[in-house]
């Protein structure tokens, strides 16, 4: 039998040698990483030669040019100096190309390129993969299925609850400005809007906004708690009551079904049912799409009003001789205010709830004026 000793100054010896050697495997990664991004970004820089746009730093992009507090604005500026498109850089490697002409947008639109991965992932964790975010074939399918919840037979009994629900807001701004205070209009009118989707796609009952009555920042927050807390909920309500006998039979006689009961009947062609994982995707996806933006969008159009007193005069005149001191608004009244209508055409294009949109070119693409851009960006 034989023992080996190792000394201590050759243990370290070893020891030293491997961290050497580590560190020069790190230094050639890195190495190779380096001479990738810089490779990558002259391929940029070459397929973006037609584009120009404001001067970028090697590594940060346009991210000084950027303040937080003024993005708006110098991209307003960009806007009236670079015709139809311009380059914006992210940073050294990494460059989103920002469309603001309308023939541009067209050409794209027309195309069937998935949506800027890199744009709509922070929302996965909220909503889940519903329309929103779902690609291709998946879409859809999933679009095709849920056509059925807007033919018009089923959104014209929802303007009573709509109108319902704005009365408990106006009656809460009432008893509000009596306090002669200023009043800040978006998180009432979002809550007004996410109680409008719990009635009219959910079936919910009772008032989210009289539910959610905290203090005041954190009232949409609580409020949409309560709404997930109330889908989980009613999923499960809904799909116990299916089970029952006969329970089937009369959901489906009736005369309008709404989104969840869409949702849980409906089959893909190959005669699947939704998961429960995107049967709840699709539900959050609806309960954000269909409260947050027209939050936003209600919200501006009243302070657009606000700030041009004679085009608001106007609507209300046109909707007082309508509905006169107290009729309520009904389906047929909607095509018989057209002023108010273009106030609120343009109100949502000066500002828009959704102000852009994000793609990745699956193939080249070349505009009009005869520009091009390469598969990938």
């Amino acid at each position: 039998m034989s023992v080996s000793v190792l000394s201590p100054s050759r243990l370290l010896g070893d020891v030293s040698g491997i961290l050497q050697a580590a560190s020069l495997l790190i230094l050639l990664l890195l190495l190779i990483k380096a001479v990738q991004l810089y490779l990558h970004r002259q391929w940029l820089l070459k397929a973006l030669q037609q584009f120009p746009c404001p001067p970028s730093h090697w590594l940060f992009g346009h991210i000084q040019e950027l303040q937080q507090d003024q993005e708006l604005q110098r991209i307003q500026k960009w806007v009236e100096t670079f015709p139809s498109a311009c380059p914006h850089w992210l940073w050294g490697g990494k460059v989103r190309v920002q469309l603001y002409d309308p023939d541009y947008m067209k050409v794209i639109l027309g195309r069937s390129d998935p949506k800027s991965h890199g744009s709509y992932r922070f929302l996965a964790p909220w909503i889940g993969y519903g329309l929103l975010l779902l690609n291709g074939q998946t879409w859809f399918q999933h679009r095709r299925m849920l056509t059925p919840a807007f033919h018009y037979d089923i959104l014209k009994p929802y303007v009573g609850l709509m109108a319902d629900s704005v009365r408990v807001m106006l009656d809460k701004w009432e008893e509000l400005l009596g306090q002669d205070s200023p009043l800040e209009v978006f998180q009432h009118v979002s809550l007004m809007t996410l109680d409008t989707i719990m009635k009219c796609a959910f079936s919910h009952q009772g008032s989210i906004q009289v539910d959610s009555l905290t203090s005041a920042g954190r009232w949409t927050h609580r409020a949409c708690q309560l709404a997930h807390q109330h889908t989980d909920q009613v999923i499960q309500l809904r799909k116990a009551q299916l089970q029952k006998e006969g329970e089937l039979e009369k959901i489906k006689r009736k005369r309008h079904l709404d989104f969840l009961d869409i949702l849980l009947l409906a089959k893909m062609e190959n005669g699947s049912i939704l998961s429960d994982k995107d049967l709840r995707a699709e539900v959050d996806t609806f309960m954000f799409e269909g409260h947050d933006t027209t939050a936003s969008g209600i919200s501006w159009i009243l302070y657009a009003l606000a700030t041009h007193p004679k085009h608001q005069e106007r609507c209300r005149e046109e909707i007082h001789s309508l509905l006169g001191d107290g009729a309520s608004i009904t389906w047929n009244h909607l095509d018989q205010m057209p002023y108010t209508t273009m106030c609120i055409k343009e109100a949502l294009r000066l500002y828009p709830p959704v102000p852009g949109i994000g793609r990745e070119l699956s193939t080249p693409v070349t505009f009009p004026d005869g520009r091009s851009l390469p598969k990938g960006v």
